[in-house]
Formats: C-alpha cells, sequence, structure tokens
C-alpha cells in the first residue's frame, strides 16, 4: 500500500514543495514546485513576514492540489541557519571530593551548556533560556588541574573543566512556522531540522560513526553537521554562500544580479558563457576566463566553510565532505575545500538525489544537489518525526522539542534548573595564617541533590517519555569549616619520648594571636598561629620542667679563688636509645632519653688536680721507733665554712684555698709526735744524727730517714 508525504523546505530565497510516494520503504518523487519570495520574508532561516511566507505556501498547495488532490497535512524542517552555536567552559574546585562519577561529569557537562546558553543569551535585552531549545551539545575537552584529559571518570585532583559546544534552536523559528502554516491552512504533520533531512537521506545510521562533515551550501547561507561516533556531534552555519559568488560575478562584469546568477548556472553546463551587460552591451567570455574572474570569491566561500568545519570538529579535518545545495555546483569548490581541509580531492564531492539510497522520480525532475534537502525532509519527517514531549519538573509542566532520545537533563535545561541546584552549596572556609604562611581550610562540599524519575531514583542521564514526573531533591549544604589547632599542625610535630623512664607528651609551643593557646583551642577567621616545634634533648627537658637534669648535664666547673676550673668527666652522660648523646641531639618520636649520673669529686679529688696538698704526713724512724708526722698544709672554704677533704663538691660551687703551713718537715718536728723525752737527770752531751750521718735540729727530714739522739754522759769528778 502507497502512501503521499507532502513537504515543503521554506528558504531564504525560495520555498520548494515536493510530493514523494511511500511504497514498502521505498521513495519516489512524483512532483515538485519552487517559487522564490516576492518579498524579504525570510532572514536567516527564520520567517520575518508571516503573510508573504503563508501567501507563497498558499500557491505551491494550490497548484499542487489540482494534480494530487487535497493536501492538508505537510512536513517542514527548521533551517539549520537558524541554529544558534555556543562555546562554553566550567570549571569545579574538586579539592578533598570523593573521585568523579559518570553522573558528576553529566552534571558538569550541563553546566557547562546552561554557560553557553546564558552566553547566547547575553546580549539580549528579553533574555530568557525558554526561548531556545538545546538541540545537542559535544564535549571538546576535559581538564584535570589544567592538563587536558580524556575522561574525568573515576579522577582526583583539585579543579575539574569541560568544554562544550552547544547548539540551540529558538523557539521563535519553531512558532514562526506553525503561524505560517496555519494561515495555509495545513497542520504540520512533522518537524525536522535541515541538516538532519539531509544527512537522514544521504548518511545513514551505519555510516555515522565515521567523522564526516555535510555542508548544505544554499543562496545566502551554509548550513553545516557533523556526525561522529554514531550521531550528529554538531551543526553550524556561516553566512556566506552562493549568492556571493553571483555577486562576484555582477561586480567584475558589470552584471545585473539576476543576470550574474543565470551565468553563474551556465558555468555548470557550458564552455563559453553569453553575458549582457548594465550597458547593454553583449560578450563571449571563456569559461577559464570567467573561472579566474570570481577564483578569489569561489577560494573565500571554500576557506569560511573549511573554518566553520574545524571549529565545529576540535580543529580536525573530517574524514570526508558532502556538498548539498545549489551552491555546491560552484566550480572548484570541492577542490578549493579539499586544500583547504588538506584532504584528498575524492574526499569532498557534491551529492545529489541519485546519491539517496531507495528513491525515484519521475523523468521530468533533474537530479540536482537543491533537491536533497526538501526531499531529506519528506523522508526524515517520516522515518524520524520530531514531536513534543511533555513532562513534569518539580510540579512545573515543561514542554520539550524532540531532537533526539531526551534525558533529565534536557528537562532541566527546559525548566530552567540551574546547575548550582545540582549540589548543595559548600561550607564558608576559614582563611588562617600558620607561621607567616597563608593556609584555607575548606567548609565542608555539598551533597549532591536527588533525582527522582516517577518516584524512581535516576540521574541526569536517565531516558525520559512524555508524561514523566520529575523531582529535584535539593542537596545538603556543606557545614562551615571547623578546625582546631591539632587540625592544622602536623602530626609529626607530637612526639611520645621517655625520659628516665618517665614518660611524657611533647606538643609544639603554640600561639594564637601572639596568646599561649592549647593544641584543642577552635581557630576562627583570619587568626594568626605561630607554631614553635620541639626538636632538640635541650628543648625536650626545658618543655618538661627538669631543669635539674640540665643542670646536671651542663660542663661540670667550680670557681677556685674565682677562677674556672672545668672538669667534663664528671658531667651527666646523655644516651638516646642506648647511644651516646648530647643536647643539640634531635629528638623523634617514641625516643628513650636515659640521664647517667655520676659520683661528684671531693675536695681531695679536687686539690689533687691543682696539685695542691691538704695535709702532709711523713713516716720516720725516732730512736728506734716508727713515728707519723702529719700537718694541715692548706684548708679549702666553701661558703666561707671549711670542708673535710672527704667532702663532695657539686657543679659550680666556689671554693677558697687557705694557706696554713706549708713549710717543709725539720728534725725538731718530730718531738710533737714522739714521747721520747731526755732523762731528766741527765747530765752529759748528745749527737744528733739522720741516717747515721751527723745533723742539726733544723735541718730538713723526709718521710723514711731515721732519726737518732745519742746520749753521753760526763764522767764523775770528784
Amino acid at each position: 500500500m502507497s502512501s503521499k508525504l507532502f513537504a515543503l523546505d521554506i528558504g531564504t530565497r525560495s520555498v520548494v514543495g515536493i510530493i514523494l510516494e511511500e511504497q514498502n520503504e521505498h521513495f519516489h518523487v512524483i512532483d515538485i514546485i519552487m517559487k522564490e519570495h516576492k518579498e524579504r520574508a525570510m532572514v536567516d532561516g527564520q520567517i520575518h513576514n508571516v503573510l508573504y511566507v503563508a501567501d507563497l505556501i498558499k500557491e505551491i498547495k494550490a497548484e499542487l492540489e489540482i494534480k494530487h488532490g487535497p493536501l492538508t497535512k505537510v512536513s517542514v524542517a527548521a533551517a539549520g541557519r537558524a541554529l544558534k552555536t555556543e562555546q562554553a567552559s566550567v570549571t569545579l574546585n574538586i579539592k578533598n571530593r570523593p573521585i568523579f562519577t559518570e553522573e558528576d561529569i553529566s552534571r558538569l557537562e550541563l553546566q557547562a551548556v546552561q554557560q553557553a546558553q546564558q552566553q547566547l543569551l547575553q546580549y539580549r535585552e528579553d533574555a530568557n533560556s525558554s526561548h531556545y531549545y538545546c538541540v545537542g551539545y559535544s564535549v571538546l575537552y576535559y581538564r584535570l588541574d589544567g592538563e587536558e584529559i580524556g575522561s574525568l571518570l573515576d579522577q582526583q585532583g583539585n579543579e575539574a573543566t569541560v568544554e562544550v559546544i552547544a547548539t540551540f534552536l529558538p523557539r521563535v523559528v519553531v512558532e514562526s512556522l506553525l503561524a505560517a502554516l496555519k494561515r495555509a491552512d495545513l497542520e504540520m504533520e512533522a518537524l525536522t531540522l535541515e541538516p538532519i533531512a539531509a544527512i537522514n537521506v544521504l548518511i545513514p545510521s551505519s555510516m555515522r560513526r565515521l567523522n564526516v562533515a555535510l555542508v548544505d551550501i544554499g543562496a545566502g547561507t551554509s548550513d553545516i553537521a557533523i556526525t561522529d561516533k554514531g550521531t550528529i556531534v554538531a551543526y553550524g552555519m556561516v553566512p556566506t554562500a552562493g549568492d556571493e559568488i553571483t555577486e562576484a560575478l555582477s561586480d567584475h562584469f558589470l552584471l545585473d544580479f539576476h543576470v550574474a546568477e543565470v551565468a553563474k548556472r551556465q558555468l555548470a553546463t557550458e564552455e563559453t558563457i553569453l553575458i549582457k551587460d548594465i550597458l547593454g552591451f553583449d560578450q563571449l567570455y571563456q569559461k577559464s576566463e570567467v573561472l579566474d574572474a570570481i577564483q578569489p570569491a569561489i577560494r573565500a566561500l571554500a576557506e569560511a566553510i573549511s573554518n566553520e568545519i574545524l571549529k565545529l570538529n576540535n580543529q580536525n579535518p573530517p574524514k570526508a565532505v558532502m556538498l548539498v545545495g545549489g551552491g555546491s555546483l560552484t566550480p572548484n569548490l570541492t577542490s578549493e575545500i579539499a586544500t583547504f581541509l588538506q584532504l584528498p580531492a575524492n574526499r569532498v564531492a557534491v551529492r545529489g538525489i541519485d546519491a539517496i539510497q531507495n528513491l525515484t522520480k519521475e523523468d521530468s525532475i533533474s537530479a540536482t544537489p537543491e533537491l536533497v534537502t526538501p526531499i531529506g525532509i519528506a523522508i526524515a519527517a517520516k522515518k524520524a518525526p520530531i514531536q513534543y514531549m511533555t513532562v513534569t519538573v518539580n510540579d512545573q509542566i515543561v514542554r520539550l522539542f524532540e531532537m533526539k532520545e531526551m534525558t533529565v537533563a534536557d528537562a532541566f535545561l527546559a525548566a530552567n534548573i540551574r546547575a548550582n541546584q545540582l549540589y548543595g552549596k559548600p561550607g564558608h572556609g576559614i582563611s588562617i595564617t600558620v607561621n607567616q604562611q597563608n593556609v584555607l581550610i575548606p567548609g565542608e562540599h555539598g551533597q549532591p541533590a536527588s533525582i527522582l524519575v516517577n518516584g524512581e531514583v535516576a540521574s541526569t542521564k536517565t531516558l525520559i517519555k512524555n508524561g514523566d514526573g520529575i523531582s529535584l531533591i535539593e542537596g545538603r549544604n556543606g557545614k562551615d569549616a571547623e578546625a582546631t589547632v591539632r587540625d592544622i599542625v602536623d602530626n609529626a610535630t607530637v612526639k611520645t619520648v621517655t625520659v628516665n623512664e618517665s614518660i611524657y607528651s611533647i606538643e609544639p609551643k603554640i600561639h594564637v594571636n601572639d596568646i599561649i593557646a592549647s593544641l584543642d583551642q577552635k581557630l576562627k577567621d583570619h587568626d594568626q598561629v605561630k607554631v614553635e616545634t620541639i626538636e632538640t634533648v635541650e628543648e625536650v627537658l626545658k618543655h618538661i620542667n627538669r631543669i635539674d637534669i640540665l643542670k646536671k648535664l651542663q660542663s661540670f666547673y667550680i670557681l677556685v679563688d674565682g677562677q674556672p676550673l672545668f672538669l667534663p668527666e664528671y658531667s651527666a652522660k646523655i644516651f638516646i636509645n642506648g647511644k651516646p648523646g648530647k643536647l643539640q641531639y634531635p629528638i623523634n618520636n617514641g625516643d628513650t632519653i636515659t640521664i647517667q649520673d655520676t659520683t661528684l669529686p671531693t675536695v681531695d679529688t679536687v686539690a689533687n688536680k691543682l696539685d695542691l696538698l691538704l695535709e702532709d704526713k711523713i713516716v720516720v724512724t725516732f730512736q728506734n721507733e716508727q713515728v707519723e708526722l702529719k700537718k694541715v698544709c692548706r684548708e679549702m672554704l666553701i661558703n666561707g665554712v671549711a670542708a673535710l677533704p672527704t667532702t663532695r663538691v657539686s657543679n659550680g660551687t666556689a671554693i677558697q684555698i687557705i694557706n696554713k703551713d706549708t713549710n717543709q718537715w725539720i728534725f725538731q718536728d718530730v718531738f710533737r709526735f714522739s714521747n721520747w723525752q731526755l732523762p731528766s737527770n741527765f747530765k752529759g752531751s748528745f749527737t744528733i744524727l739522720k741516717n747515721g750521718i751527723p745533723s742539726s735540729f733544723d735541718a730538713e727530714i723526709f718521710g723514711g730517714d731515721t732519726l737518732e739522739i745519742l746520749l753521753s754522759e760526763n764522767p764523775v769528778t770528784s
């Protein structure tokens, strides 16, 4: 069974009406009518005068109805040149966040699309996002901490950036189409986009995994669509097309615009061109001469198209370029585009309706590239009509222009749900200074909003259908930053140290705003924190207030008559983890400090160090008996009091030396330590011997000497 399809291609210069017959997936073009606008009713693909356009549609409809009967429904397309493309990027602080999920990436992309939408609207006085449908976007790149990265999935860092190119269709374009059709007594059966129409018939789905550019070159504009990875990834338009070539001919050969247009079309079929200029002179030109004259304009058109293709395709040339539309017949255009894109010549080609699969036509209809789009509109509207979808977002009714599989993100865009509503607000941070270094303590990250579709948990990528109810439950705001001194102090600054078997927790010295503070003091915004760490044995002993140990460890000295005498062997010894150490040695967490005391020196020891005798003692033999002679040579006063030779002397003690008897021993000293006496009735003489040699009472004696006094009695006389 066959059915007829009526389609209209409403262009800037003309309107094309076409009748196709469909039978078992085969299409046959049975009639086509093209009429040019009498007035400037269209500008850049948008209807500016609904009445003029409606009248022209009525004319085409009436002519077709004469042959084919009543026509009540029609398929139309929104002009590709009406599409608006914007590029935008968004950067998100992700420091201290969990790893990036697919949902996080989707929400970041949505934020970038909304940024593009805002850029599109920023110069409009009646800026309102509901004036535009987002018909698609593609990601140009992701960046992590400023470096381009293939995917943000499962990544962590400080900053995540996404840049997108998004395409929007002004709602007024659709509304004006509907109004013009209504005035022409036609109902819109289906709607598509012109680039989609052309792509659907020239590039089947199986080929869309290839990176191909389709360019529809009309009179005033050249519309561009890019396919890649199975879908249409970008749309664009340049305000340069066939009219530029016509104008170049007109300027060079002084031709009326209409005459120049006729001459331009002859270039495709004739080798010599007959031209009548505005002065009425007929001139015959060789095709090559005419081409030379318009070559700069052809090159400029090729460059403009190529630059837009590169912009839409991430600055990379596509694998191939297809040209359709009347302007595609411009001579040398394919080779110039191939040159600019650095593609082989056979990768840029003009495609006519003969390239459309399963299509036949009446013999009277020419197979020109101009007919690709109108035929595509009819076929695409039949195969993949674009419909309106109605959903609710938080009880707000939203109508979507169904360009593709629609997601929750599309509904949020249409409902003007801002991307920042998808996350709770982060808490306020605290800015402090630690040892003159600025430190920012961030607030807690907000929790993401929850999304429900018909009561079921969903994400921004969840597909939606007509009648769905979408709920957005806003996320929880993050808590403001809270921190104590302990939170900003390195754990390594707090140490546990054992000193002489006692365990101490050694914390750094903390000042907050020049006031002593503890590790548990809460910090406020703009606090000035000074942290002094305890690093050495000496600092540890001072911190635990063991000044007594420090005194023991000081270099041992005494003051003798005001002069210092250093005796380091009597200083206490330090052992760190069993090994000898010094006061300046560093201390780590878990170290054990042992102080080994030494025995203090005695007064006698000090005297020996000074080579001073405190007591002189010798043993001699006197009168065949051993006699010990001893005397105090010097006294040592400690704090003015005479000290015994066995008295211990502490570090820093001041000693005064008092000389008592430093003379040498003489013979007569023996009488003070011996009980020997001369006989009381002794009459006679005596001889003094020292070691058997005659001596005297004032002779010096030494230990071990043998001293004798020999008595001789006088004879008795009568």
